[in-house]
């Protein structure tokens, strides 16, 4: 089995740890100088970490459909940063942000991509224009990411991107009836480019959270256990960098309940579902 070398903190000795156990990607200490691009930075988790990386000397650009409230949050924070204003639907002006981050910076770091769209759906009240945008912004909005910055980090050959999904693309949940398939596409989505890009020393990192107290989940009429708050949830992802995870979710007091039930037998994952949501 290859091994790691690692030194022992008690007699300064050669500890062997198994390649296992390793980390699945380069974990990042240091933020200082470190060039980010957040697409979705506007509110919720995207403002947060825009707060806490500018406060760890990262280099930010900031993307979202509207150029106010980025401004605002850079008004807030006395950082600066690229604005870098985008719809992800439109593939040309993802492609546009991108090509002017690399003539800016000359290549990025790090990618983290959380812009999404959210409406609660259930199959009684299915709304065809609703779902379609949906799908447009989470799941083709990633894509449209994925077709700009890939052939700057090939070319690179270092760097990454994150994805967020969420907890709802682990199986199938009510409310959730358009929103957790592209959750679910974008868990698959992370998990095939691990496998390709790892080999070429590109980053691939998935975010899976449970509910986060943000203007998207305002919508839900329901109780949201475990609910978090932004700062908390960048905190999480700070630290699942940090420690090199592929999968980074929280809190683990409910997801860990939720990564349960998808080893669940699907008649005994029904039940479970419909006993503790009462729906």
């Amino acid at each position: 089995m290859n091994v790691a070398m690692l030194r022992s903190p008690v007699a300064n000795a050669p500890v062997r740890r198994p390649r296992l156990f390793a980390p699945l990607n380069e974990p990042v200490r240091d933020w200082t100088g470190r060039r980010v691009w957040i697409v979705g930075a506007s509110s919720g988790i995207g403002a947060a970490l825009a707060r806490q990386l500018a406060a760890r000397g990262a280099r930010l650009a900031l993307s979202a459909r509207r150029p106010a409230p980025l401004h605002a949050l850079l008004a807030r924070t006395g950082a600066q940063a690229l604005v870098l204003p985008l719809d992800v639907t439109d593939a040309q002006a993802v492609a546009g942000a991108a090509a002017r981050l690399e003539a800016e910076w000359g290549g990025v770091d790090l990618v983290l991509w959380l812009a999404a769209r959210y409406a609660p759906m259930r199959a009684h009240d299915f709304d065809i224009a609703e779902a379609h945008a949906i799908v447009d912004a989470n799941l083709g909005g990633v894509l449209n990411g994925i077709a700009a910055v890939l052939p700057m980090l090939m070319r690179q050959r270092h760097g990454g991107i994150a994805l967020v999904a969420s907890v709802a693309g682990y199986r199938g949940l009510p409310k959730s009836l358009v929103y957790g398939p592209t959750k679910a596409a974008l868990i698959n989505l992370a998990e095939s480019l691990y496998l390709d890009l790892h080999s070429e020393n590109i980053g691939v990192w998935l975010v899976s959270p449970g509910f986060v107290d943000t203007p998207m989940t305002a919508a839900n009429d329901f109780r949201m256990p475990a609910l978090v708050d932004p700062d908390e949830a960048a905190d999480a992802i700070l630290d699942g960098l940090r420690r090199g995870c592929f999968e980074i979710h929280f809190p683990k007091r409910f997801t860990l309940w939720m990564r349960l039930l998808r080893l669940l037998p699907q008649r005994l994952y029904f039940m479970a579902v419909r006993r503790f949501t009462g729906l």
